[in-house]
């Protein structure tokens, strides 16, 4: 048998790796189109991101060697179909995970993501927040920390869900009126902290939970595919907005654009806590509702979850009806006016808005085409968004983003 090597073996790796070398360069966009169900094989692979089916091919192993991704080179073929089936991409089942968290004014929460925006594991919720970030933020982290030690999963970094707006470059917190903590609160250093404190590998980050609920949509939900997206949703209390511009989240100069729920919708209604009257913030939220609907709050669920059960539940009570009736107009006349500035191509509720859209789609669509100067072009699509806990599947995409830009940067 000769020592010598063998000049095909040599010459084929010698190919490979230059393969694989022209195609580290889109080991980033390959990645996010698996992400995103973009790419669910590697012929689409290979035409979304125009390169041979070579390199793609060098792409997608390089990606399922970091434990990103898993490809199928045997996929069954489709009934009546011709011809060999290409490789199906799929993100990894048992991959890395990103720590995601969410505060708001009934409690919080945390949980781990996958790729996919899948869920992987979550902590029983608090009810109880602090007024001290540092203590609440401690609390959710090492919850987090639990899941991570319970699971064995390598994590990539940390993302915060808070609602109120937070400010760039800083981090700092603006207004979270509902959770009594300071206004200009640092939280998205509090939370680094912690976050390093208890052992947890990669970057941490912090921005409004609306942003992250749209964010999420637009990649994995009722948002996907659409260029220009406005997203508004209650909270437990309030109501905020997102726009994704060119499918890329839109956060103004500062990180402080959109704050829709300081658009007037009823002049002579109650006052609101930025010094105006007749905020949508203050005028369709969970507490709104149930004012309108003249029901007392109990303490044994969330405002947001006892405003949803009554609509569900008990829509055919003249009350809630005409409640549900009234909060509908009040959110049609915001977005008509959010369209008429905004011109986007989808719209998309959650929290409350959602069961609103629910409840009855054609008097909210009435409204806002009326009123909108779009409406009678054939208006926009208001869609209810579709994953549960998108703020939280948006805090995990804040901690993913560094993967997605750089998979092999990111994660040696």
């Amino acid at each position: 048998m000769s020592g010598k090597a063998d000049p095909r073996a040599a010459g084929e790796g010698t190919t490979s790796r230059t393969r694989l070398d022209r195609g580290r360069g889109a080991l980033g966009p390959a990645l996010e189109l698996v992400h995103t169900g973009r790419a669910p094989t590697r012929a689409v692979l290979t035409a979304e991101l125009g390169v041979t089916r070579a390199t793609a091919g060098a792409v997608a192993a390089e990606l399922e060697a970091l434990g990103l991704i898993r490809v199928d080179a045997r996929p069954g073929a489709a009934a009546g179909s011709q011809g060999r089936p290409s490789h199906r991409l799929a993100v990894a089942e048992d991959g890395p995970v990103a720590l995601a968290a969410q505060v708001h004014a009934d409690g919080f929460r945390a949980a781990l993501v996958g790729l996919g925006g899948r869920i992987v594991a979550t902590a029983p919720g608090c009810e109880v927040v602090d007024a001290d970030p540092a203590k609440v933020l401690g609390s959710v982290v090492e919850a987090g920390a639990e899941l991570l030690r319970e699971t064995g999963r390598r994590c990539v970094g940390a993302g915060l869900a808070v609602p109120s707006a937070v400010a760039e470059p800083e981090g700092l917190a603006l207004n979270p009126l509902h959770l009594a903590w300071p206004a200009g609160a640092p939280v998205r250093r509090i939370f680094a902290e912690q976050v390093r404190a208890a052992g947890i590998e990669g970057p941490a980050f912090a921005a409004n939970d609306v942003n992250l609920a749209a964010l999420a949509e637009h990649r994995h939900g009722a948002g996907r595919g659409a260029r220009d997206l406005l997203c508004v949703a209650t909270g437990h209390r309030g109501v905020g907005g997102a726009l994704v511009l060119d499918g890329r989240l839109h956060m103004g100069s500062s990180g402080l654009a959109l704050e829709v729920g300081h658009v007037t919708v009823n002049p002579e209604g109650r006052p609101c806590y930025c010094g105006g009257h007749g905020c949508l913030d203050v005028e369709t939220d969970p507490l709104a509702f149930l004012t309108a609907a003249g029901r007392e709050p109990g303490p044994e669920v969330s405002l947001l979850q006892q405003s949803i059960d009554l609509i569900r539940g008990r829509y055919t009570d003249p009350a809630v009806r005409a409640a549900t009736q009234t909060l509908i107009d009040r959110l049609g006349l915001g977005l008509a006016g959010l369209v008429n500035i905004l011109n986007p191509d989808r719209i998309i509720l959650g929290g409350l808005h959602r069961a609103l859209l629910d409840a009855d789609p054609e008097r909210l669509r009435a409204v806002v085409a009326d009123r909108s100067l779009w409406g009678q072009s054939g208006g926009v699509p208001i869609l209810p968004c579709s994953l549960d806990h998108n703020s939280l599947v948006g805090a995990a995409e804040l901690a993913w983003q560094p993967v997605l830009d750089d998979p092999l940067g990111a994660l040696a």
